[in-house]
């Protein structure tokens, strides 16, 4: 009797230690749903379909890829801020909509730290300043002086009001000494459809989105955004080798509204994580011109406070008003 009482004890004891391991391992809900801000085309929309793609196969479930597009992505997070605890849906964001936004409109419909629950960066990028071919330079001191030439021409498009870019754009156009008129698009597919058809001389973007574009020669990348030049375009100097003494990188990462429940953030950002570290992953992103990164969940909560203490003083010192 006293075996069989030991038998059960410990029997006991080890579904009590299992049932945790049973509850976490629980699987994530299907359809997982991947709310991007911009229009198809852009970097962030490549990003979420290379992940998702990826994601799909290894929940076992399906993955939806859901372009939210308006407000320069603010719209998307207003959308995923309201969804209810029970569904399944991811955001994938930059700097503009989680803390660029945040910093110069008054109501943007959420808030950035409250509403939502970091999960996992993604990927870095840098930013290229590129010029139509119908513009006749192709150093950035040659636009530099075309520009203060014929200041009518001095025109920035950025994919999206409010962005990275458009912030960038405002820094460069300050650094030149230029009076220039940023447009927003949205999205980076029309701004490049306008850069290429001439109807705007200057476009600033992701450097992934550029590439493509010029090396089919429709449009010429005079400079990058990096601290070094870019193993994707070797030949194409930095903003401080041209001239102008500017430095920016931006990110993609995946938030969770802060309504989804703790464990299953963790679930996610595990199979993120998982997901990122596989050699196709890896390879999609470098064929794509993109900088992959494999990241935990406390890795991007600390990414993203030391890049709003850097970013916040130089937003707030441009200026901006939307």
């Amino acid at each position: 009797m006293k075996r069989r009482l030991i038998l059960i004890g410990t029997a006991l004891a080890a579904l009590a230690t299992a049932a945790p391991l049973a509850l976490h391992a629980q699987p994530i809900e299907g359809p997982l749903r991947i709310v991007v801000g911009y229009a198809p085309g852009g970097s962030s929309d490549r990003v979420a379909r290379i992940v998702g793609d990826k994601l799909q196969a290894k929940l076992g479930i399906p993955v939806v890829v859901e372009n939210k597009t308006g407000a320069g992505g603010r719209l998307a997070a207003q959308q995923v801020k309201a969804t209810p605890a029970g569904q399944s849906v991811l955001m994938l964001a930059n700097p503009a909509v989680m803390v660029v936004a945040p910093l110069v409109f008054k109501d943007n419909g959420y808030d950035a730290e409250r509403d939502f629950t970091p999960v996992s960066q993604v990927n870095d990028y840098e930013f290229g300043l590129a010029v139509a071919t119908a513009v006749p330079v192709r150093e950035l001191s040659h636009l530099v002086a075309w520009l203060r030439s014929n200041p009518e021409k001095a025109n920035f498009g950025v994919p999206a009001t409010g962005s990275l870019p458009h912030f960038f754009a405002l820094m460069t156009a300050e650094k030149a000494g230029v009076q220039a008129q940023v447009i927003g698009y949205r999205g980076s597919g029309p701004l490049l459809t306008d850069l290429i058809g001439g109807q705007v001389p200057v476009a600033f973007d992701t450097l992934d989105t550029l590439l493509p574009q010029a090396e089919s020669g429709k449009l010429r990348i005079l400079a990058t955004s990096g601290a070094k030049r870019s193993p994707w375009s070797p030949a194409v100097p930095t903003f401080k080798e041209a001239g102008l003494n500017l430095v920016a990188t931006g990110w993609n990462t995946f938030f969770a509204p802060a309504t989804m429940p703790k464990d299953k953030v963790e679930r996610l950002a595990t199979a993120i994580r998982d997901v990122m570290q596989d050699p196709d992953t890896q390879r999609k992103f470098a064929d794509a011109k993109m900088t992959p990164v494999v990241s935990t969940q406390v890795q991007t909560v600390a990414m993203l406070k030391a890049y709003r203490a850097q970013w916040a003083p130089v937003v707030q010192k441009s200026g901006y008003q939307p």
